[in-house]
C-alpha cells in the first residue's frame, strides 16, 4: 500500500485547537482547570445532561462511572460481548463481573430479549451497560424497561457515538449516567479523553470525586481525601482541542452521514457467482447513525480486505475476537455463554474508511474497489 490510500481515519485538528492549545500553554495552567470546567458543561448540554466529567480517556470514564453507580465485589452487569474489551474490563476493575446477552444480527447492539433471559436467570445482576456500536445507539427504551422492572441501572457506552440519537434524543441522555471516548480516530477528539455525562447530581459528584483521588468537591485543591480513588484528570490542553471539536461535532457527523448514504445508494445488491452478497448497516426507525464505523458483512471478509489493499482503499475489523472469547476472560465464568450472533459478526463485519476528509473520488475509489470484487469472485 502507498502514501496514496485512502486510509480508514483520519483525525483532523484545526488551527483554531492550536491556537486554542497555545493560549493554554502560556497561560501555565495545563492540568485540570477552568478549561475543563467548560467544556465539561458544554458537551454535557450538548448530549441534554445536566451534569459532565472529564476524563483521562473512554475507559477511565466507564470505570470511573461504574464506581459512582455503587458497583461492588460480587456485582454483575449486563454487557455486550462484541465490542472493544475497554466495556467489559471497566466492570471489573470496578470490582463486578460482566454477564453478557447477545446481540441484534443487523444492529450489532444488544437485544433486549437475550438481555431478559439473562435477567431471568440471575438474581446479582446490579446494571445494563448497552453500547451504542459504531454510531448507533443500542434498543434504549426496551433496554430502559428492563431497567426499571428489574430494579437496574442503566450506563451507556457511548464511545463511539457523540451525535447519535434517537428520536430526536441524543445518546448520553438516557441511562443513570453514560461515557464518551475522545481518542483520535473517534468522530470528535481531545488527543486522548472521555467524558461521563449524567442528570444524576449524586453520580456526578461521586465521579469527580473519583477521578482526583478521592477528594470531596469541597475540598478541591486541598489535601483531604474522604475517598479511595484515581488520578482520571483531563487535562485543560485537551479539553481546549475538545471545545474546538465539539464546535465542529455536527460537520464532522452531517459528513460521515453523507459518506454512508453514499455507499449505502452505490453498494446495494453486489454479489458473488454463489449468490452470497454485502450487508450494508441497517439503522432501524427514528435513529439517527452518526457512522463513527461504516461496517458491512461479507462471507469472505479477509479476500475482501486484501483485494481493498491492492486498490490502496484501507479497512478494518472491528473486532474479529468477542470479548467472551478473549485469553484474558478464560477465567470469568460468564464467559462461556452460547452467543452466537456475536460469534457470527466478529467473523463477517468489516469498516469502510467513512471519515470526514474523504473526497468524492475516495468514495468512489472505494466503492468500485467493493464492487469490482464481487464482480470477479
Amino acid at each position: 500500500m502507498t502514501r496514496d490510500d485512502i486510509s480508514i481515519a483520519d483525525p483532523e485538528v484545526s488551527q483554531d485547537a492550536i491556537d486554542r492549545v497555545q493560549s493554554i500553554l502560556e497561560s501555565g495552567q495545563l492540568a485540570d482547570g477552568p478549561e475543563v470546567r467548560t467544556f465539561e458543561d458544554e458537551f454535557a448540554a450538548y448530549c441534554g445532561a445536566d451534569h459532565g466529567v472529564a476524563t483521562s480517556n473512554g475507559t477511565t470514564a466507564l470505570h470511573a462511572a461504574l464506581e459512582a453507580l455503587g458497583v461492588e465485589e460480587g456485582d454483575a452487569v449486563v454487557t455486550s460481548p462484541f465490542s472493544f474489551v475497554a466495556s467489559a474490563n471497566a466492570i471489573r476493575l470496578a470490582g463486578g463481573t460482566p454477564v453478557f446477552a447477545d446481540i441484534d444480527s443487523e444492529t450489532y447492539t444488544l437485544d433486549p430479549s437475550s438481555v431478559e433471559r439473562v435477567l431471568d436467570r440471575r438474581n446479582d445482576i446490579v446494571g445494563i451497560m448497552p453500547v451504542h456500536l459504531y454510531g448507533l445507539a443500542a434498543p434504549m427504551d426496551e433496554l430502559g424497561a428492563l431497567a426499571d422492572e428489574y430494579e437496574l441501572f442503566v450506563l451507556e457506552d457511548a464511545c463511539q457515538a457523540h451525535g447519535a440519537a434517537i428520536d430526536g434524543q441524543r445518546v448520553g441522555s438516557f441511562g443513570d449516567a453514560a461515557c464518551f471516548s475522545f481518542y483520535p480516530t473517534k468522530n470528535m477528539t481531545t488527543g486522548e479523553g472521555g467524558i461521563i455525562t449524567t442528570s444524576d447530581e449524586g453520580v456526578a459528584e461521586r465521579a469527580a470525586s473519583y477521578i482526583n483521588h478521592g477528594r470531596a468537591e469541597t475540598s478541591h485543591g486541598s489535601y483531604e481525601h474522604v475517598d479511595l480513588g484515581h488520578n482520571y484528570r483531563m487535562t485543560s490542553l485537551a479539553a481546549a482541542i475538545g471545545r474546538t471539536q465539539l464546535e465542529r461535532l455536527p460537520e464532522f457527523n452531517e459528513a460521515r452521514r453523507e459518506n454512508a448514504r453514499y455507499y449505502d445508494e452505490q453498494l446495494a445488491g453486489p454479489e458473488t457467482d454463489d449468490g452470497v452478497g454485502l450487508e450494508t448497516p441497517a439503522v432501524p426507525q427514528g435513529y439517527r447513525h452518526v457512522y463513527h464505523q461504516y461496517t458491512i458483512r461479507v462471507d469472505d471478509r479477509e479476500a475482501l480486505r486484501e483485494s481493498l489493499a491492492d486498490r490502496g482503499v484501507g479497512s478494518g475489523v472491528y473486532y474479529p475476537t468477542p470479548i467472551h472469547r478473549q485469553p484474558a476472560y478464560e477465567t470469568v465464568s460468564t464467559a462461556a455463554a452460547d452467543l452466537p450472533r456475536s460469534e457470527r459478526a466478529a467473523e463477517e463485519a468489516v469498516s469502510l474508511p467513512v471519515h470526514p476528509n474523504l473526497t468524492a473520488d475516495d468514495r468512489r475509489t472505494v466503492v468500485e474497489a467493493v464492487t469490482d470484487y464481487f464482480n470477479s469472485t
